[in-house]
This record gives C-alpha cells, structure tokens and sequence, in this order.
C-alpha cells in the first residue's frame, strides 16, 4: 500500500492539488495578518471586536481645537437679582462691534482690556449707595452700503465672536447687550437669529432705528426710522422668551436722537421681563446735545440713556455733569 500512495503523490495531478491546497493555506494566513481591507473592517469595529456596521473615520486632524465648555448660566443678573435697574445700579457701556475700534471703542482692544479701560471710564458715575454696572454695547447686525447676497443691506458678524464677548461678561461681571442695524430687514426678523445668546441671562438687545432703511434707502445715505408697530413685535418676542426661559430681566435699548427716527413713540408698549430705555445718541457741543436731549426724552415711558463721544463731542460732559442732568439719565455709553 505504501508503494500505491508514493505513485499517487508523484503523479502530475496529484502535485497540482497538493500545490493549490498549500496556496489557499497561505491566501488564508496573509487575509488575516494584511493591510488590506479585513483591517478597515477591524477598525469599523467596537472596542470589543463586533461590528458597528459603520466605515471606519479618519484621524482627527492635530490643529482642531478642543470645543470651549458651555457657558454657565447663572440664575440672577451681575451682583445679583432680578431687576437691570435693582441694587441702585448705574449702567455705563463701551459701544462698538468686535475687532475693530472704527465704529466705537468696545472693539479697539481686546475684551478684557476693554473691561478695565470702562471700568476707568465708569467709575466716577457712581454716588453714594450705587453699584456701577458695566455694559457692552456689541453691534451684531451692522448695515452696509451694499445690499449683498439677502440683499437687506446689512451682515451678522460671526457667532465666535460673539462667544467671545458673552464669556468675557460672564468673566466680568457685565451685561452684553446686541446692537441691531438691520438695513432693509425688519427687527424682529433678526432679532430671533440671535436667540441663542438671548437665551443667556445676561444678554440684552438694543435697536438702532438710524440704520433701518424703508425700500429704495441705502445706510448711511439717510437717517433711518422704525414705527412702533415694528419695535412692539420686537418688545413682544423677547418679553415672550424671557418668561419662557425663566430669565431674569432684560435690558432693552433704543437709539434716538431725532424725533422722526420714532415718529410714533407714544404707542410703544411696555412689557413684562425688560428694562426699558430711551438712549439719546447725538454729538456735538453740549448745547446741541441737551436740546436734542431734551427734544426727545419720554422719561414717563422709559429710563434715560445718554451717549457720549471720545471723538466728536466738543468738550465732552465729564461724569459729574451728567449725573446732573435732568431728566436723570439711568444709562450712559461711551463711542
């Protein structure tokens, strides 16, 4: 028998077989120990081995940047309560839009050198008994000259940015409060792009009618109006968040300094959940600016702001001087 299994094995087909089985063998060793795509399967798998029927992801690239932490929300206002106005604040704000000084000095640093030249600035407002509370005033909607791709003629600046500047009120004990110069689009319309960081308890909104355009009106072309009908809408939807939020109050700004900008002032309503305030923003000599001042100041309606002017104010008012205004001014910005 032995002789039979020799001659078997050295027949030509007898070799071919036992060379193909030997070749399999090794095809099943290489499959399991290659590069090939049992490994992307392997990497498709759960740490212990069963698949997650998904493709296997790449590697992270090295310069992504960890995602910062959630900002905390905190259930009162800066210093505590409910009430913008409560513990006998003084509100002084640094106006501006970020990176840039060329439309107020809130972006000519970066946020915390900001915060301590304000407080600077703020400081000599406060009378016995006051707590000064710091504001930035940060445009988020600025109007533009060109009607671009919504063509509404004006832009978002970018949400980082505006992290950026929550963070640093949360840091520093501040109010944000977001500017709007919508262009040719309604307040309301971009006021709930932002409700995300009106959400934070610390976050305002102020309305700039100067640069609300009717059709055919360019920015910067011609002084801007809005009617109260579109400023109530607006007044609405926030005071609706605020209580469904659970938030505490809201400062609530808007920019005059001619009374064709609001022709129809009387019929704006208050509303539960903001602090409502009128802000005078005219420049010029100090007559100039108390006639306007004056001219306009509703303070049975709203609380006073008043604006002042590194730049263009002849003989700017210092602290002690506008603290004797009258109507009292509850709100001062500097640009």
């Amino acid at each position: 028998m032995g002789s039979t299994v020799v001659s078997r094995l050295r027949s030509p087909v007898a070799l071919v077989l036992v060379g193909l089985a030997v070749l399999l063998l090794l095809a099943g060793i290489v499959g399991h120990t290659g590069d090939g795509a049992p490994r992307a399967a392997a990497a498709a798998s759960g740490d212990d081995g069963i698949s997650t029927g998904l493709p296997a992801a790449d590697p992270p690239p090295y310069d992504v940047a960890p995602a910062p932490p959630p900002i905390p929300r905190k259930p009162g206002l800066p210093g505590g309560g409910l009430q913008v106005f409560g513990h006998r604040n003084f509100l002084v704000a640094y106006y501006g839009t970020a990176q840039t000084g060329s439309m107020g000095v809130l972006g000519a640093t970066d946020p915390d050198t900001m915060q301590r030249r304000l407080m600077r600035a703020a400081l000599p407002f406060r009378e016995p008994g006051e707590r000064i509370q710091p504001v930035y005033e940060l445009i988020v909607t600025v109007a533009d000259r060109s009607a671009g791709p919504d063509r509404d003629y004006s832009h978002d600046i970018p949400r980082a940015l505006v992290e950026e500047y929550v963070r640093a009120a949360h840091r520093n004990g501040a109010l944000l409060l977001l500017d709007l110069q919508t262009g040719r689009a309604p307040f309301p319309e971009v006021a709930r792009r932002w409700a995300w960081a009106l959400k934070d308890p610390w976050v305002g909104l102020a309305l700039d009618p100067e640069w609300r355009m009717k059709r055919h009106q360019v920015p910067a072309s011609v002084i801007g109006s809005v009617t109260a009908d579109e400023v109530n809408r607006t007044s609405l939807w926030l005071s609706r968040l605020v209580e469904r939020e659970g938030l505490p109050q809201k400062l609530f700004v808007l920019h005059q300094f001619r009374l064709s900008m609001m022709p129809d002032i009387e019929r704006i309503v208050p509303r539960p959940g903001l602090a409502m305030v009128q802000h005078t923003d005219g420049f010029g000599s100090r007559g100039q600016k108390l006639a306007t001042y004056h001219a306009i100041a509703r303070p049975q309606q709203f609380r006073q702001g008043f604006k002042l002017f590194y730049h263009w104010d002849q003989h700017r008012f210092t602290p002690q001087e506008v603290r004797r205004i009258r109507p009292a001014v509850s709100f001062v910005s500097y640009q």
